[in-house]
């Protein structure tokens, strides 16, 4: 078992609150059950690395994660589901690891949490396996995270409410709108940064930075 997949399933549950309210047919109540669960995300996400979503199936998924095929559809109904369920873990793990940041950082000005922001998704790019060929969910469909409102509106709105905790932002919508936008730029401008280096060119990353700063800059009027 690789590294990351050993450490996700040592941790005894499925990750995120969201995958066992949304993404599972079935919420798992035991460790074991928990374990395998994961062991099927972790296989997953090398999955999608190594062949891609189109050629991906529940059965090499549960070859990969040595259980039986019966296993994956106790608690996902088809590969569609397993994989929203790493997407919900990704974005879980994300919205986690960047409170953390936060909470380790004495910001006096919003632009500082904007970096943190940006700086964790370049992270999960270069760290988490699967996570450069998903994203959140755009290459299987734009309403992967939630039937009723696009990746980026889930997205956006987590950010939206972490920044709003530290600072007061303005107007709502327009924060939102101007939120909306710089997640959708700065998704595209990481994604040609790892086209033209699979580290991440460090020259396009931080031009990508710059971009989204001076934007919400004029969009965004602090108290």
């Amino acid at each position: 078992m690789s590294t990351v997949a050993k450490s996700r399933a040592e941790q005894g549950g499925v990750a995120g609150p969201h995958i066992a309210g949304a993404a599972l047919r079935r919420v798992p109540v035991q460790q074991r059950s928990a374990e395998r669960v994961n062991r099927m995300l972790d296989a997953c996400a090398a999955l999608l690395d190594e062949i891609g979503y189109a050629k991906l199936t529940t059965t090499l998924i549960a070859q990969r994660a040595d259980v039986a095929i019966g296993s994956v559809y106790q608690f996902f109904g088809d590969k569609r589901a397993v994989v929203r369920a790493l997407d919900m873990r990704y974005l879980d793990g994300y919205i986690e690891r960047l409170s953390r940041r936060i909470a380790n950082t004495t910001a006096e000005h919003w632009s500082q949490i904007v970096d943190e922001v940006i700086d964790e998704y370049i992270s999960m790019h270069r760290t988490e396996p699967g996570f450069r060929t998903l994203h959140f969910g755009d290459i299987v469909d734009v309403h992967l995270l939630d039937s009723e409102r696009s990746n980026d509106d889930v997205l956006t709105d987590r950010l939206h409410a972490m920044l709003s905790e530290h600072f007061p932002l303005g107007d709502e919508r327009q924060v939102s709108l101007a939120l909306t936008v710089a997640v959708t730029a700065g998704d595209a401008l990481v994604k040609l940064a790892f086209r033209r280096d699979p580290d991440g060119d460090d020259v396009v990353l931080t031009e990508a930075k710059t971009l989204i700063r001076d934007y919400l800059e004029r969009h965004i009027a602090t108290g």
